[in-house]
């Protein structure tokens, strides 16, 4: 949970203000209480004040919560305390953005607009091993070497500058000096009945004596559903980390070490290598899983590793319509979490300034959508962090299309919604959109001009709110007359027509017009336009269609 503490009256208003968006407001007694359950806190206090009320409960900054300080002008939000761990910076950005405030970040990675060790940590879900102060310190100052064998999708990290002082290896496996530990292993398990706690403890500790594996890197515990209710296996490991699977599923999984005895004791030939390579496999999402330890034995306990291999990461990024407090705060974080942003050159630029130091950029002009796509792609296949940006949404018109239609199960996923030419149209509108609609491109690019005919006119012989994208160019002068045409057979003459040009950007322009005298001329490609329904109407200058059929 959140919370929110203030002590004056103009500190109260504060509160009040960001409230809604945030948390509740708390009385300062309360503090030492709610602090074990606390993820985050903002005092609209001054920074000395926070500190001498939150120094007696701090302990660690890897459970602390991160902590927030708001001058009672609202002029600048603090990240004080936690500001990776604790979430402490993201949530400066949250509480600036509902103020209208600074956000004040101080930790070094940030201030330098780079990634650090602890940041490279929480991004990959591991643990830091080692001397974590120098080795942190060495990767800012550009001297500490950053091994990857295993091939994550790491983001920028700062260049080497000179001979490192240090190195930091991201791996699952134990070694020297400092290591980030993520979590790729899934470990098998198998016993007899009544085995106690200590030969299971044991039996895993061989992991890394014989194999030189991390248990930190431990990601889950997997056995045969008879396993489910074994004391000394739960007593060993966290029983919310054991995934139990029925033997004719393990029987299934091709191993390299089966067993006959064990296959007529519980019916499948292995427990541990089937179960570590099945969960693995389940959890993988598609990434390629291999065995890293086959079973090993200790008393009446067998165990066997199985890793999940990383895979190249391609995020894909709509950015909105182009102004800044119009993209949402995950495509950001996507963008900084890169190592490459590929994309249109206009819509690279207006991200360049977020781009974390050393990021690689592929930027292209217009008309090459398949071939960013596939450069994408193809990068991502190769390992890296990859982000493709456009505008609006990138799954309406736009690049999520192209690029999943060629992206394997090789490389990982993820989609950053973007708000869409129809979203931003319409909120400059009214709310042309509060009923069934519609989206339809006019553009005969990619589809025959005969195609969007017949949807035009299903749209209008439907009734639907209509929002059509690339409505005119200088080259498709006609379409959208044609288009209005189709809606004039089985519209009113006073329908609203709204149209709006470059929204959030500079040099926006809003305006309807009634379907009977709306000029297409006045359109470009940088416009959208949107088509009422029959219940449609104009409310004090704005575009509302109504939530019901009908207009109470």
């Amino acid at each position: 949970m959140i919370a929110l503490f203030a002590v004056t009256a103009a500190g109260r208003r504060a509160a009040a203000q960001a409230g809604p968006a945030l948390a509740r407001l708390h009385d300062l007694a309360e503090l030492p209480q709610l602090w074990p359950r606390l993820h985050g806190a903002v005092f609209f206090l001054a920074t000395g004040a926070t500190v001498r009320l939150v120094a007696p409960l701090l302990a660690d900054k890897r459970t602390d919560p991160g902590i927030v300080c708001v001058d009672e002008a609202r002029r600048f939000a603090v990240a004080l305390v936690g500001g990776h761990e604790g979430g402490a910076n993201a949530l400066a950005a949250r509480v600036a953005a509902v103020l209208g405030a600074q956000p004040v970040v101080t930790t070094a990675s940030d201030a330098a607009g780079t990634t650090g060790l602890d940041a490279l940590a929480a991004l990959l879900g591991a643990v830091v091993d080692g001397d974590a102060a120098a080795a942190g310190t060495a990767l800012l100052d550009g001297a500490a070497l950053v091994e990857n064998p295993l091939g994550f999708p790491l983001p920028p990290l700062p260049p080497l500058a000179g001979a490192p002082r240090h190195t930091v290896t991201v791996t699952d496996r134990l070694g020297p000096g400092t290591r980030v530990v993520p979590p790729t292993l899934v470990v098998g398990v198998g016993s007899a009945r009544g085995v106690p706690a200590s030969d299971v403890t044991a039996a895993l500790a061989r992991l890394g004596t014989d194999h030189g594996l991390d248990l930190r890197a431990v990601r889950a515990y997997a056995s045969v559903d008879r396993k489910a209710d074994e004391a000394g296996i739960l007593a060993a490991i966290a029983p919310a980390d054991l995934r139990t699977y029925p033997a004719d599923v393990l029987a299934a999984v091709a191993v390299p070490n089966p067993s006959e005895v064990v296959r007529a004791e519980v019916g499948t030939p292995s427990v541990a290598e089937a179960a570590a390579l099945h969960a693995a496999a389940e959890l993988a999402a598609g990434a390629p899983v291999e065995l890293v330890a086959e079973k090993t034995k200790h008393a009446n306990v067998t165990v066997a590793a199985a890793r999940i291999r990383p895979r190249g990461r391609l995020a894909i990024v709509g950015l909105g319509p182009g102004a800044d407090d119009l993209r949402v705060p995950r495509a950001a974080a996507e963008l900084r979490r890169a190592s490459v942003v590929v994309g249109l050159d206009q819509y690279v630029e207006q991200v360049r300034h977020l781009l974390a130091p050393g990021t690689e950029v592929h930027a292209s002009g217009l008309g090459d959508e398949e071939r960013r796509a596939a450069d994408a792609v193809a990068l991502a296949a190769k390992g890296h962090a990859v982000a493709l940006v456009g505008s609006g949404d990138a799954g309406v018109y736009a690049m999520a299309s192209p690029a999943l239609a060629a992206a394997g199960a090789d490389v990982e996923v993820v989609g950053v919604p973007g708000v869409t030419a129809a979203l931003a149209a319409a909120a400059l509108l009214g709310a042309p959109l509060g009923h069934d609609h519609v989206l339809i491109s006019l553009s005969d690019l990619h589809t025959p001009w005969p195609v969007i005919e017949r949807r035009v006119a299903a749209a209008a012989g439907a009734d639907l709110v209509t929002c059509f994208y690339n409505p005119r160019s200088r080259d498709r002068h006609w379409q959208l007359g044609a288009a209005l045409d189709a809606f004039r057979a089985h519209r009113p003459p006073d329908t609203p027509v709204g149209a709006v040009r470059q929204a959030g950007r500079p040099g926006q322009r809003v305006w309807t017009a009634p379907l009977a005298t709306f000029d297409p001329e006045e359109v470009d490609m940088l416009t959208t336009v949107v088509v009422g329904s029959s219940t449609t109407r104009m409310v004090a200058g704005r575009m509302v269609t109504p939530r019901g059929y009908r207009w109470s």
